[in-house]
């Protein structure tokens, strides 16, 4: 049976930065734990610790936001990929865009759009 409100959590704003910084400490740890599992859902060929690794950089790639309502927002979205993750709403393409760099060190992606289309690539 399908449970659309798994993992669903109400949506809020942090009433300071220390309370961010504990959502995003938890959010971290969620998606740490998951790491295992969402390897064996998706049938990820890498070993768990690439992924956790995607999800620090991911983490990092936002660590010097400045302003309190992007941090929420940033949270919120956190916590949707996270729940559609997990309840495995996503197919393997959405969760290999994380690691295209990683799957083929010798690919680049084109310098614009007319050189990508002439190259037969998306």
């Amino acid at each position: 049976m399908i449970n659309p409100t798994f993992l669903a959590q109400k949506t809020r704003s942090s009433v300071n930065w220390s309370d961010a910084k504990t959502r995003v400490l938890s959010s971290y740890r969620e998606w740490l734990r998951a790491a295992p599992e969402i390897q064996t859902m998706y049938r990820l060929n890498m070993p768990v610790s690439n992924v956790r690794t995607k999800i620090r950089q991911e983490f990092e790639r936002h660590r010097f936001v400045a302003q309190l309502p992007t941090a929420d927002v940033l949270l919120f979205n956190s916590h949707q990929e996270f729940q559609e993750t997990l309840n495995f709403w996503k197919q393997e393409n959405h969760i290999m865009k994380y690691f295209r760099q990683e799957e083929d060190r010798e690919a680049k992606l084109p310098n614009n759009f007319i050189g990508g289309f002439l190259e037969g690539r998306n």
